[in-house]
């Protein structure tokens, strides 16, 4: 063998779940549209079972893609491939949780994940850089998740007049 791993076919499990259904495969802002493709599914589990399952199914995904996440990284031997946005999904989830389904507060949700996620403050941008493989794969955006989710909490504060 020449040094190149053999690539993964496209319907291997741990493509289309670290990819999150192929989504991650876009051209462009592969993140963003992971992010944009992750909101559906967290607004139905939010819609029918409630914050609390969201919560806990971001939870159950973040192990999930750990797992997918390691199996496409040994197999293809990148450390942190842009085409992997379970970890996006795993933290929108986590920050959609302490959001509601107002139109308002989905796009508050989006936009404030998605500008923790690019911008890295701390500590997801040490986290990112220090822990490696799958778990850092996930792991700086489960965070930028968890610090969405408290800031949105102060925002919806705000904005229902709770504080």
């Amino acid at each position: 063998m020449n040094g190149k791993r053999a690539p993964l076919p496209l319907w291997h499990p741990a493509v289309i779940l670290s990819t999150w259904f192929w989504s991650g495969l876009s051209p462009k802002a592969p993140g963003t549209v992971g992010s944009l493709a992750a909101l559906p599914f967290g607004i139905l589990i939010f819609h029918f079972y409630g914050a609390p399952t969201l919560g806990a199914a971001s939870l159950l995904l973040f192990f999930i893609g750990w797992w997918s996440t390691k199996i496409y990284l040994d197999k293809t031997g990148k450390s942190d491939p842009g085409e992997v946005v379970i970890d996006e999904v795993a933290g929108i989830w986590l920050a959609l949780h302490a959001a509601d389904l107002s139109p308002v507060m989905i796009i508050i949700t989006f936009l404030l994940f998605r500008l923790l996620d690019i911008w890295k403050p701390w500590p997801i941008g040490w986290l990112d850089r220090k822990v490696k493989g799958a778990f850092g794969v996930m792991l700086d955006d489960y965070v930028a998740g968890l610090i969405a989710s408290v800031l949105l909490v102060l925002i919806k504060g705000v904005y229902y007049g709770n504080f």
